[in-house]
């Protein structure tokens, strides 16, 4: 019998705040010693009273318009009570039944296939806390709880799953781009839930799902469904059945494992949070925000390759980064050769950059321009694309202008007929070898006698030009 996967993604996203939720403690947790930003709101203190991040709201609403979401004027927040250690509350203040977005649609490329997957609704929540396990006990850092997240749910549109990683990573660049999000994998930052399940090929009605649940890696949510779909597979195909519970991925041992069942759904009591009020947005305000949402990746990646000639592949990696895309945007207007651009961008730009963490492109001492203007020098015959690397990284560390440090050091390249005959000549006599071996129909030792011209120059010779004298002069 052929097998259909049916899925769909839990996407939870840390908002990028300076405070959390509902509480003036700082968001910016990663790597703190643990119980240090806390307060009694954000432990569940009682008596505490929240108030509404009104930051968080604004950018989970825009979030949800890129994702092409419909935002109510009405909307508030709920309990959702449940016990967990690290939920010192007892409680979740969430969203249920009228949250802040609905319905929305996210458009994503499989190779160069455009994909589009249906939206169930954005909707804004707090963070529980983490269990540390170590030394055979289990420690609680409160640290993550009351940060503000965006739960994204989707339909179950996915059929395979090499449609879902391209969707994460789509779903992290519009994060990213919208400016909502860090969506730090990593970092835990974002993490998913994938409901997996089969049905035979051609029917209708969905099979038993399963949950994996908390994902934090692309790798590692590709192999976890893979093996997910081999598993039901293997159980349905011996006449077994599926049982509905949630799944917990070993990136050790690369298998996924029983957590609990979820055979009745959870009663999670809901009701409205008491101590908020509801949130409104008039029809003025959802307008300025969806004024405010920039270019989407997707559409993004689609203009480059038109506008700018450039590759797939190359467009692909430079829209996927709001300010690699302003840099290459800002680079190319003044080189007024983008493909040029796009060449050192990827290059030895990027080279340099992924040396350093602390730099990033739009804070780099080598401005968009600057580097613009260098691929212009080169083009025009200023200066050679060997001058352009060599002093490539004296750029990166001291952010010089260009035609000021070519001024400095002497390096305008030479296009004087005369001044680079006078050093073919010189190559061609102390190197008789290689005149007998091209004379001898060994076109290759051409390009060796340019590369001693351009030695013998510093660099500063043309080297179109030191082609043709170096041909006439020996006659070919």
């Amino acid at each position: 019998m052929e097998w259909e996967m049916v899925a769909g993604l839990e996407i939870h996203a840390r908002i990028k705040t300076e405070t959390k939720m509902f509480c003036n403690c700082s968001n910016d947790t990663f790597g703190a010693e643990p119980n240090t930003h806390t307060c009694p709101v954000c432990t569940g203190f009682p008596g505490t009273l929240p108030v509404i991040n009104s930051q968080a709201v604004i950018l989970g609403a825009k979030t949800a318009l890129a994702l092409h979401c419909e935002i109510p004027h009405f909307s508030k927040f709920d309990r959702k009570s449940y016990f967990y250690p690290d939920l010192p509350a007892g409680y979740q203040i969430s969203q249920f039944d009228e949250p802040i977005s609905e319905g929305g649609y996210v458009e994503f490329f499989v190779g160069e296939e455009k994909k589009s997957i249906r939206m169930n609704r954005l909707h804004l929540e707090n963070d529980a806390g983490k269990l540390v396990h170590e030394g055979g006990m289990s420690l609680v850092d409160l640290n993550r709880a009351g940060s503000p997240l965006m739960e994204m749910v989707t339909e179950a549109d996915f059929r395979s799953p090499e449609e879902i990683v391209p969707f994460l990573k789509e779903l992290q660049k519009i994060l990213r781009t919208v400016g909502s999000s860090y969506a730090d994998m990593e970092k835990g930052m974002m993490r998913c839930d994938v409901n997996v399940s089969l049905r035979p090929k051609g029917q209708k009605e969905f099979g038993t799902k399963t949950e994996l649940k908390n994902m934090n890696s692309f790798t590692n949510i590709e192999k976890a469904v893979r093996a997910e779909i081999k598993r039901q597979k293997e159980i349905l195909e011996k006449g077994g059945k599926i049982d509905q519970e949630t799944r917990g991925w070993d990136v050790i041992k690369e298998v996924s494992l029983s957590q609990r069942s979820k055979e009745e759904a959870a009663d999670y009591r809901y009701f409205p949070e008491p101590d908020l009020p509801p949130t409104t947005f008039t029809d003025e305000g959802i307008q300025t925000l969806q004024e405010s949402v920039p270019e989407l990746p997707a559409a993004k990646l689609e203009r480059f390759v038109k506008q700018y000639k450039i590759s797939w592949s190359t467009a692909e990696i430079l829209s996927g980064d709001p300010e690699l895309t302003q840099y290459f945007e800002i680079a190319a207007e003044t080189s007024q050769n983008p493909k040029k651009t796009a060449n050192w961008i990827l290059g030895d730009f990027l080279a340099a950059l992924n040396e350093r963490e602390d730099i990033s492109p739009m804070n780099c001492v080598l401005t968009p321009q600057n580097l613009g203007k260098m691929v212009q020098l080169i083009e025009k015959g200023t200066i050679s694309g060997k001058i352009g690397k060599e002093i490539f990284p004296e750029l990166l560390e001291t952010g010089k202008d260009i035609e000021k440090l070519i001024q400095e050091k002497g390096l305008e390249q030479v296009s004087d007929t005369g001044e680079i005959e006078k050093i073919c000549q010189e190559v061609l006599s102390e190197n008789p070898q290689m005149v007998e071996d091209f004379k001898g129909g060994k076109e290759k030792v051409l390009g060796a006698l340019v590369g001693q011209v351009m030695k013998k120059s510093r660099g500063q010779a043309n080297p179109q030009m030191a082609n043709e004298i170096l041909r006439n002069i020996l006659g070919k």
